[in-house]
């Protein structure tokens, strides 16, 4: 059977058939085709235009109980990946075999695709938006209509699609003034309207609050998180809620169910209808489900795929993703919300006697152990409620579990910051140093 004689409706049911008659007990198949349109400025003009198309198969089949996962890209030789599948199977251990039973359901399309031209657009009228009020500015913008398409197929009957468009717009501009440069970004990923005004204005926003330079303040005092800085905050805990953590003991919240672990106003949860990154099924066919995390700072539920849920004794949570095609599923997010406050970005500055607005740092955030310091690239000194310029080369330090536990405030601004949806927030616990001007 040749590389190019199967089409890709085909070549699934090929695929499983062919393994199945090769000694596999149990195959599975997944396929994703995906297809984007990326529009680059850089320097205040058009760089590039591109189109892209990429297609994946990854076969994983179990002989004698014994786990092997070969994957093409483009077109497929069937006996060549079942043969590869299964040579590699000889190389494992043998496992309890975790399958999804099921029946074929293809779920309706999400998200609207836009021509190139429409980005084109976007990218201009940003440009042009933020160069009325600063012309001395440097734009880069990345741009991007990507289409996905998924299927997982597997030899207990099982065979779900879905099909999603999602937007991205990244901006970012570069101000130089004698010595100083500065950079402020922001975007956005929708499968709904895009808004290139308003990114243009929150980046317009942030220069002008870093007019003047001022020296930071130093010691314990209030941070303000923006919506787009927290998530470095919430990745710490996407670890600690992680069921394979818990399995192997070094989540700190291994054995807090039921407990409070973070201040009463903190709550957070999945949501397979909702956001940029949303799926109504897994890379191993489990439907994925709202799950409440953490409801009111009670620790509620940890995420597992099939192998991690059945070792602890409990169900799936339909969070089991692979990392690429090539991989075995492992227990992921796909999105993550924190529930909002009742009080404006605005509001928030206006509380704070003397302290710090992070915006956007430098390197990596906290590990599971919740410890961190972290450079400020963008931020700002609050006095008495107003914002008084940028700070530079600041930073802060804490432990992240400390942090949310002395949670001050909540903002009302939610935004979408890749797959997490999340507001500004103003936490206590944490140190500030910085050089003094």
């Amino acid at each position: 059977m040749g590389s190019g004689s199967l089409h890709s409706e085909e070549l699934a049911i090929a695929l499983l058939e062919l393994a199945q008659r090769s000694g596999a007990e149990a195959a599975e198949v997944l396929q994703s085709r995906s297809h984007c349109s990326p529009v680059f400025f850089e320097a205040n003009r058009l760089k590039e235009l591109q189109s892209s198309e990429s297609e994946g198969t990854a076969l994983r089949v179990w002989r004698n109980s014994r786990p092997g996962i070969a994957v093409a890209y483009g077109p497929v030789n069937p006996q060549v990946l079942v043969d590869r599948a299964l040579s590699l199977s000889e190389l494992n251990q043998p496992e309890t075999i975790e399958l999804t039973q099921g029946t074929t359901i293809a779920y309706a399309d999400d998200g609207k695709a836009v021509l190139v031209e429409q980005l084109l657009s976007w990218g201009k009228e940003a440009i042009l938006r933020v160069r009325e009020v600063y012309p001395d500015v440097l734009c880069t913008v990345d741009c991007d209509c990507e289409l996905e398409s998924t299927r997982l197929i597997n030899s207990l009957g099982l065979d779900v699609r879905h099909q999603d468009t999602t937007l991205h717009f990244a901006m970012s501009v570069d101000w130089v003034r004698g010595d100083d440069f500065l950079t402020a970004s922001d975007g956005i990923s929708t499968r709904g309207d895009l808004d290139p005004q308003a990114i243009a204005n929150q980046i317009i926003q942030r220069l002008d609050w870093a007019q003047e330079n001022v020296e930071p303040c130093s010691g314990r005092v209030p941070i303000l998180f923006t919506s787009k800085a927290a998530d470095m905050l919430w990745g710490t805990l996407h670890a600690a809620l992680n069921g394979k953590r818990v399995l192997e003991g070094s989540s700190p919240w291994s054995e807090y169910k039921g407990t409070q672990v973070t201040h009463e106003a903190i709550t957070i949860s999945q949501e397979p209808d909702i956001g940029p990154f949303s799926c109504p099924f897994d890379d191993e066919g489990t439907p994925t489900q709202h799950l409440v995390f953490i409801q009111d700072g009670v620790l509620q539920n940890f995420y597992c795929d099939r192998t991690t849920g059945r070792l602890l004794g409990q169900q799936t949570t339909g969070n089991g993703f692979r990392p690429g095609l090539g991989s075995y599923p492992t227990p992921g997010l796909f999105n993550w919300l924190v529930k909002p406050g009742d009080r404006s970005f605005m509001d928030l500055i206006a509380e704070l006697e003397d302290g710090i607005i992070v915006d956007q740092i430098l390197g990596g955030g906290a590990g599971i152990s919740g410890d961190f310091s972290i450079n400020v690239d963008l931020g700002y000194r609050v006095k008495k409620g107003q914002i008084i310029g940028r700070v530079k080369d600041t930073m802060v330090a804490g432990n992240v579990y400390t942090a949310l536990k002395q949670l001050m405030q909540l903002g009302a601004d939610a935004e979408w910051n890749g797959s997490c949806y999340t507001p500004s927030l103003i936490v206590g616990g944490l140190s500030v140093t910085g050089r003094q001007l």
